[in-house]
């Protein structure tokens, strides 16, 4: 495990990484976590999911140290979904040792690579306990707009609405991107222009819908709109690097008020 010495510092900034399940949330917190150490900050990642057996980065704090997802299962009498409700209102109730790890360390960047299955991390109360009460000066979230899921406007007007919705679910400046773009290179212009242009947005909707489904599209989409959602999306690839010095840039804005990372 990482340790620093204590050194003065403006204080922890906090990144968490959420998403829908295979969006590519471990891929881009290992991405990031090496972007940042290559430009001179000490970096920390903690993993919250407490089901998943294969993690692309060295972890730094673990709740699969805390909670044991076939332990919950046997003791409880679970199945797997169970088990994985239970265990991650059982992680909140480990939030001061996970936050003494987390100061041992003393990271300048702490990135949270959240749960798989986004409810349960967004849409229970110990994922909002965990967001507020893991102590830090600045916090953000990312939000992963799957570029496979998103091709279709109707998906995407699908996915704007969830990133919408855990935006609120955990009261935190968020940054969108759409990840996978050397997946769908044919589609990613006219992807990245749906979330800049409305309009633009709406008329593939008519295109591609009609009846109930055009009504209630456009309805959510008209509703997005009020609440400022068309800042457009930050394309990234976790294969090859692709889009992370605009998403460094984005983090800076919020974390560091515009200021590079070196220290």
């Amino acid at each position: 495990m990482k340790y620093k010495q204590i050194k003065n510092q403006t204080g922890l900034k906090t990144i968490f990484i959420s998403g829908t399940a295979g969006s590519g949330k471990s891929l881009l917190t290992s991405k990031l976590h090496d972007y940042y150490t290559k430009n001179g900050a000490f970096v920390a990642v903690l993993n919250l999911d407490p089901g998943v057996e294969n993690i692309p980065y060295t972890c730094d704090v673990d709740v699969r140290d805390y909670v044991d997802i076939v332990s919950i299962m046997h003791q409880y009498d679970l199945g797997p979904n169970g088990a994985m409700i239970m265990a991650n209102d059982l992680i909140a109730s480990k939030i001061d040792d996970i936050q003494n790890e987390v100061n041992r360390i003393n990271p300048d960047y702490l990135i949270v690579d959240t749960p798989g299955q986004i409810e349960l991390f967004a849409y229970r109360s110990s994922g909002r306990f965990l967001v507020e009460n893991i102590s830090s000066d600045e916090k953000t979230n990312i939000f992963l707009f799957d570029g496979a899921l998103v091709t279709t406007p109707v998906n995407f007007v699908s996915i704007a609405l969830l990133a919408t919705s855990i935006r609120l679910r955990l009261n935190l400046s968020t940054i969108n991107v759409v990840t996978k773009i050397d997946l769908i290179q044919d589609k990613l212009k006219e992807i990245l222009q749906w979330s800049t242009n409305l309009n633009t947005l709406e008329n593939a909707i008519a295109k591609e819908a009609d009846g109930d489904t055009y009504s209630l599209t456009t309805n959510i989409l008209r509703g997005l709109n009020l609440g400022g959602f068309a800042q457009g999306l930050i394309p990234i690839s976790n294969v090859t690097g692709e889009g992370l010095v605009n998403l460094q840039g984005a983090l800076s804005r919020i974390l560091n008020l515009g200021e590079e990372v070196e220290d």
